[in-house]
């Protein structure tokens, strides 16, 4: 194909334009409400700073510039007692960045009752490339009207809050993060490691996305997808007394595959079927079957989002009599069932890469990063 001069200096012209915005460092403006959760600052800047020094090590400019923000600037008050310097005022006229995160904390569940804060956030996102929120910082970009009529997640501790200030967003209770369109959330606290590591790979590429989750010595990703937490830990949360029957739940998640029965159980721990069943009930407020039964259902839930297996060698792997006993148990406990699971959240990782609105990293060379 030919092309004329002006469409050739056009094409030019275009491609430079890319290569001279592309090549300067991201500006990431993390913006933090006293008093803020100080892992959802420091977890992905931290992670972003790992990048960075990726980057350092093969001889390439940082991909990363931070900054953090707060109403007024100057200290900020956290969680853990002690306090950070925001640099940057969140009231300044004019700001922007490429990046912006929100921070949870009881700070950003607050700010929504101050019209002046939500002002200045609107106009912060409105300015703005991709705007995320780690944790609780959901409230603060919900309290926008962004994320109206969208998806979106949060602390799963505040889940009904959430829902009773913000009824028009859809809340998703099974991810770790989401995006719709520029807009991203994450889950509770640690989660936001996870969404910015997701982040990098989308920039930079997989291998230093990786160098930078080693370096924080963290799994590359766990899927967008997979719940706030195991089946494990939801029992402990939910029972009045999780440690007397602590060992004997860790048992039997390293045993799925076993035909285990309630009198097992109860031989685990030395008490007859009946008085066992009644003290099991009474300390983890479900029954020895049914709490069986969800530990199964959360493996085979990992297995259909991170492996390839079948329906039926994941059903065999986590003890389930037969396929169509895990589809029940699914429909039970998630409502949907293992194909619709697997087809839902096994993609999560790539639809949340291909739904992040800006243009891959490029080098000096005007090419796709591959470090």
């Amino acid at each position: 194909m030919l092309y004329s001069l002006t469409q050739l200096t056009l094409i030019i012209a275009n491609k430079y334009y890319e290569f001279a915005r592309m090549s300067k460092p991201r500006r990431v403006v993390m913006v933090a409400f006293p008093p803020a959760q100080m892992l959802d600052i420091t977890g992905p800047l931290d992670a972003l700073a790992a990048a960075n020094s990726a980057l350092a090590e093969l001889g390439k400019s940082p991909a990363y510039e931070v900054f953090l923000a707060a109403p007024g600037g100057g200290a900020v008050a956290t969680t853990s007692g002690i306090s950070i310097n925001a640099t940057v005022d969140l009231f300044q006229p004019g700001l922007e960045a490429d990046i912006v995160i929100i921070a949870g904390g009881p700070g950003a569940r607050a700010m929504i009752n101050h019209p002046g804060h939500v002002e200045a956030m609107r106009n912060l996102c409105q300015r703005s490339g991709r705007v995320a929120s780690i944790c609780t910082g959901a409230f603060a970009l919900a309290s926008t009207g962004v994320l109206n009529h969208s998806r979106a997640t949060t602390h799963w501790a505040h889940f009904e809050e959430f829902e009773e200030a913000f009824p028009a967003i859809d809340l998703e209770r099974d991810a770790l993060y989401l995006s719709d369109g520029k807009y991203h959330t994450s889950a509770g606290v640690s989660a936001g490691i996870d969404y910015t590591l997701a982040l990098i790979q989308h920039d930079l590429g997989k291998q230093l996305a990786l160098s930078a989750a080693r370096a924080l010595v963290v799994f590359l990703k766990r899927p967008g997808g997979q719940s706030q937490f195991s089946a494990h830990l939801a029992a402990e949360v939910r029972a009045e007394d999780p440690d007397r029957f602590g060992d004997l739940s860790r048992w039997m998640e390293a045993n799925l595959a076993d035909d285990i029965s309630v009198t097992m159980m109860a031989d685990k721990m030395a008490m007859s079927p009946r008085n066992f069943a009644r003290r099991f009930k009474q300390a983890m407020n479900v029954t020895p079957a049914t709490h069986l039964q969800m530990l199964r259902v959360d493996a085979a839930r990992r297995l259909l989002s991170e492996s390839s297996l079948s329906a039926a060698r994941i059903a065999k792997r986590c003890g389930f009599a037969s396929t169509s006993a895990m589809r029940a148990d699914f429909l039970t406990h998630v409502h949907v069932t293992p194909e619709e699971f697997r087809s839902r959240f096994q993609s999560a990782g790539r639809k949340f890469l291909e739904m992040i609105q800006v243009p891959a990293m490029v080098d000096e060379a005007g090419e796709q990063a591959s470090p």
